[in-house]
């Protein structure tokens, strides 16, 4: 069913209203038949999407609300979050920064609303990658991330006025003949601990090397220091939410 304005062709064209056969319906601008312009399209699970269409695709500002509470705002490229947007994820977490593909890619921040931690640094095709700051209540950790997990050089900086430096070592997985058939679980990077200083400028591209000093007050040191891996992996649920908001949305406008 459509009604609105239509060319000298008969083509939708203009503004006009319409429901698919999906249940779907769109009230919006159509240029030759597709929907081109500014519009929302409400979809018959309860999603909703308002903003700029090019020729039936999101493409340009727009607001992506999704069955399950969570929402994003931002940038869309061929009906993919691609550029800078903000995603409000169901369980309270945001992510705001730079899009690829539907995935968190390039700069962005990511918070963690049951901790009020917040990792700010890179992105790589949705999975912690780079150089990257996470920072806590009273304290924060400086240096590179892979695959979501700290490794290899970095500090934490703590709001008493002192730094821990040290790197991240990924364990060797031992192998175990017996049970060839399950892969074995990656293991978590341990902290390894170089030396404790005054504050001081640094990141994870100084070639300077570390001289251990003070082993003693390193060790007692490192007892207090919350796991920075933790936070990190959390966001692994609002990737989830992503994934199946995606699906939904895919086969809606089918």
């Amino acid at each position: 069913e459509y009604e609105g304005d239509r060319d000298g062709e008969g083509q939708r064209h203009g503004f006009g209203k319409a429901r698919l056969p999906n249940g779907d319906t769109y009230e919006g601008e159509y240029e030759r038949g597709l929907r081109s312009g500014h519009g929302t399209y409400r979809f018959k699970n309860g999603a909703l999407y308002t903003g700029n269409y090019l020729q039936n695709k999101k493409h340009g500002k727009g607001v992506f609300f999704y069955p399950d509470g969570s929402k994003y705002a931002g940038d869309w490229v061929h009906d993919q979050r691609q550029g800078y947007g903000e995603y409000l994820y169901a369980n309270g977490d945001t992510y705001t920064g730079e899009w690829a593909n539907n995935k968190r890619h390039g700069q962005g921040t990511y918070v963690y609303k049951d901790t009020g931690s917040k990792y700010v640094g890179c992105w790589v095709n949705g999975i912690q990658n780079g150089p990257a700051e996470l920072i806590h209540l009273n304290h924060r950790f400086k240096g590179t991330f892979l695959n979501g997990k700290p490794l290899g050089r970095g500090k934490y900086i703590f709001d008493i006025g002192c730094e821990q430096h040290g790197e991240y070592i990924q364990p060797v997985q031992e192998k175990e003949e017996e049970e060839e058939d399950e892969p074995p679980l990656p293991l978590e990077p341990i902290w390894k601990v170089s030396e404790i200083t005054k504050l001081t400028p640094w990141s994870p591209h100084d070639e300077e090397l570390l001289v251990p000093r003070e082993a003693g007050g390193a060790e007692a040191e490192e007892e207090k220091i919350p796991s920075a891996i933790g936070d990190a992996g959390e966001e692994g649920e609002g990737r989830r939410e992503e994934e199946v908001n995606q699906g939904q949305e895919d086969q809606g406008e089918k």
